[in-house]
């Protein structure tokens, strides 16, 4: 089960089609938008969607009720659908993470809980609400988030920080397993999009494809926009942004502001499946995410999506990244800062042995993490719980 639109969940995706691909049926509980069906089939994958539809950018009262209403209708639906379809596994991806309750009564029954933890539900709540994120708030959660991984049969999560932070909180060693957010190779296939040289129409392309929330700082890189324009007129350069998100009016009006109208482009939210196409035809992949504590344990998976398509990747100089990447591999900058972020756009513009070096090695580094790779170890969790029973036909997401 996951609290999102199926079609732009990419990691749960993922692991819904490589399960159906190793031979096991796949039921996925999600939202649905208004004008989706109830239930489709989808690259082989059942989807049934419950009537509840998020409310990105809504107030914490208006979070509370969607997740509330899909929690009980997940729950209902999870009860009358298992005994037709004989769940082996219920697979829960956060966020929230106690959403892994409305699989209790199956668990019950003998059904393994997998808790797939996408994000630390503590920190995002800071990051996301800091107003409330008080005390008692701050315990509340963090008590959440122990009775939702002692709930689960076992646990995944995307990366060893959020790994050994709940190690660190109790969960023992043998509980929990990385499953890291990768690229399919299959999808990010850039012999299969047209070849864009560097420059090649004599622009300068920089490329975002994400969520257009607070989160990302694209409000630094239109700053830096500006500046780039500033600092070199003679040098055309454009911003495309690809997704959507309670930031989009604000980062529209800002555009407006700095008299970037004319060169930035917010195209909406895109399918999954035209992501690799729309970086294709960038020059430079933007990884822009401001730090706190819940980025501070997160590594943007678009950093390898960029990659995959052989584009030069420049990321927020995070944490996460510093630890798990190669410092000659990408370019990073000080997080909300313009200037460093405009330094390193001149420098990958001005350096073309450095930067055909690095997209080199980038695009190496991920065909060594690839979802082709990773998904083996999955497909072995997954399996290893459903042994548990002796029959049975489906995995619930």
């Amino acid at each position: 089960m996951t609290h999102s639109y199926y079609d732009e969940d990419p990691r749960v995706r993922r692991q819904a089609e490589a399960l159906v691909a190793a031979g096991r049926p796949v039921d996925v509980f999600a939202l649905r938008r208004p004008d989706d069906a109830a239930e489709a089939e989808v690259a082989g994958v059942r989807v049934r969607r419950l009537d509840v539809q998020r409310h990105q950018g809504a107030g914490l009262a208006t979070y509370l009720v969607e997740y509330l209403a899909f929690f009980i209708r997940v729950a209902l639906a999870l009860v009358r659908a298992h005994p037709r379809r004989r769940f082996d596994v219920v697979q829960v991806a956060t966020l929230p993470d106690w959403l892994v309750l409305a699989g209790l009564p199956l668990r019950l029954a003998g059904v393994p809980l997998l808790l797939d933890l996408h994000e630390a539900m503590p920190a995002f709540f800071a990051s996301r609400f800091p107003g409330a994120a008080h005390g008692p708030v701050r315990w509340l959660l963090g008590v959440a988030e122990r009775i939702s991984v002692a709930a689960a049969s076992h646990c995944l999560t995307v990366n060893d920080a959020l790994r050994d932070r709940l190690v660190a909180d109790g969960l023992h060693p043998d509980r929990i397993d990385v499953v890291p957010n990768a690229p399919s190779l299959v999808l990010f296939d850039p012999d299969r999009q047209p070849s864009r040289a560097f420059m090649a129409d004599g622009r300068l392309r920089l490329g975002y494809a994400g969520a257009v929330t607070p989160t990302y700082e694209l409000s630094v890189v239109l700053d830096a926009l500006a500046q780039v324009r500033s600092e070199r007129p003679d040098l055309d350069v454009r911003l495309d942004v690809y997704g959507r998100g309670d930031s989009a009016a604000a980062l529209a009006g800002q555009a407006a502001a700095l008299a970037l109208t004319d060169v930035v482009t917010f195209h909406g939210r895109i399918p999954i499946e035209a992501v690799p196409a729309a970086i294709a035809a960038v020059d430079v992949g933007l990884a822009p995410t401001r730090r706190d504590a819940f980025t501070d344990v997160s590594l943007s998976t678009k950093i390898f999506e960029y990659a995959a398509m052989g584009r030069p990747v420049l990321a927020s100089g995070l944490p996460l990244i510093a630890a798990a990447l190669p410092a000659d591999h990408l370019w990073t900058y000080e997080p909300g800062d313009p200037a460093a972020l405009t330094a390193a756009v001149l420098a990958i513009v001005d350096d073309a042995a450095t930067r055909a070096r690095r997209v080199q090695a980038m695009r190496a580094l991920v065909v060594k993490r690839s979802w082709e790779v990773e998904s083996a170890h999955y497909i072995a969790i997954v399996e290893r719980l459903a042994s548990r029973r002796t029959t049975g036909a489906a995995t619930s997401g």
